[in-house]
């Protein structure tokens, strides 16, 4: 049915922009449209994004206001679970409320509720000023929230993908890694940069690439990837309430996923520190090690492994500069065996970062083999459907590779 939906919404979309209907006609497909897209949603797909500005603004106004979405106080909630998408938009929420200073800007954000529906709900709470819809110019919007950090100011700002991120590479380097530094001190650029990093389905070679490893080549940068809703509210609080840059990365696939969560997790004042790993599963015979969707293969893995009696030990990177290399340490230390498990290509990883650090440390002496390395394909993604399945790793890779690596 999710897959029927989006390609009605297609549909209805064309007709808008090839007939031109009548005004009364489009606001009748407008309507539709919307909620089509918010069945989509709620089967917990991710939600397409499609021009609006075939509609005219009496239109939207109306509309949006026939579609009151809930915030974090409502999240959707079954057996304390969350979604990735709602512990994001609840994060969001709770520091907008917390500190004025905080504000959104990007592509689709505000009356759109966001391309993949993450701020949904805030520009009705908060406003014009300070959830904003910019143009499409990556460049433009990025260096105007840079100012506005450096002039005390917290902007949040989003990509739509982190791929157009690349439109706006200067701002992101040159000016906001580098000030704190070049200002001796005296100017902290406290903004950040999210949305959805790595390949998702379908989007082919421009629209899949990994960035963890990219920006985290850069000092004056932190680096968060997180996994599950836990992850997501917590690091987002973190960084929003960072002093410095921090590039945000986020998963396409992963926002529609529902995970456990605790009270804890819930209240106003959660918040993870940055730069600090999580084990997900205790293990004994190998350690796997990896972050975002990453995380969700390697657990994959390490049930399978489980049931032929090797016990994988799996940890959830969470941060990626500063990377939690102790952590890392002290399960090969015990375990004498590792395999970093990432969606991105092999040059120069982060699974390269991990090997190299490990062969300067104590624990190089506690391999009993060589950190090996799953990643995807060194090539640029595909579009075709077996083609993508085969350059993404998969948890039978790393099974046949944890399996090697032991020598059963």
């Amino acid at each position: 049915y999710p897959k029927r939906l989006i390609n009605l919404t297609l549909a209805l979309h064309n007709i808008i922009q090839l007939a031109r209907p009548p005004a009364k006609v489009k606001n009748l497909i407008f309507r539709l449209h919307i909620s089509i897209i918010h069945l989509v949603n709620i089967f917990g797909q991710t939600t397409m994004a499609f021009s609006i500005s075939f509609y005219s603004p009496s239109i939207l106004s109306s509309s949006v206001k026939v579609f009151k979405r809930s915030l974090s106080t409502t999240c959707r909630l079954a057996n304390k679970q969350m979604t990735v998408r709602d512990a994001l938009n609840s994060a969001m929420d709770e520091e907008m409320e917390r500190d004025e200073r905080v504000y959104i800007l990007g592509e689709e954000v505000a009356l759109y509720d966001g391309a993949y529906k993450v701020s949904r709900g805030l520009y009705k709470k908060y406003g014009e000023n300070r959830v904003i819809d910019t143009p499409i110019t990556e460049i433009g919007f990025a260096g105007i929230a840079v100012g506005s950090a450096m002039a005390g100011l917290r902007p949040i700002c989003e990509f739509m993908t982190f791929n157009f991120s690349m439109q706006a590479i200067d701002q992101v380097i040159n000016s906001a890694a580098k000030t704190f530094y070049m200002s001796a001190g005296r100017v902290n650029v406290p903004i950040v940069f999210r949305g959805p990093n790595g390949a998702a389905s379908g989007v082919a070679a421009q629209h899949s690439q990994c960035f963890g490893a990219w920006y985290s080549q850069c000092p004056g940068l932190k680096v968060i990837s997180p996994y599950n809703s836990e992850d997501a509210k917590g690091l987002l609080k973190a960084a929003i309430r960072d002093p410095d840059p921090v590039v945000f990365l986020e998963n396409e696939l992963l926002y529609g996923n529902q995970y456990p969560i605790t009270d804890e997790v819930l209240d106003k004042d959660f918040v993870l520190p940055i730069g600090k790993a999580k084990i997900e599963r205790k293990g004994d015979h190998i350690t796997l090690v990896a972050h975002s969707k990453g995380v969700e293969l390697a657990l994959d893995a390490a049930k399978e492994l489980s049931s032929v009696g090797i016990e994988a030990e799996v940890i959830n990177l969470r941060s990626l500069r500063p990377l939690d290399i102790n952590t890392i340490i002290q399960s090969v230390v015990k375990t004498n065996h590792i395999i970093s498990v990432e969606q991105g290509w092999p040059y120069a990883g982060i699974g390269s970062e991990i090997s190299a650090q490990i062969m300067e440390s104590e624990a190089f002496f506690h391999l009993d083999a060589p950190v090996i390395r799953v990643t995807g394909a060194d090539v640029p993604m595909p579009y075709t459907k077996s083609l993508e399945i085969a350059a993404l790793p998969q948890p039978n890779d790393i099974v046949e590779t944890a399996k090697k690596v032991l020598g059963v």
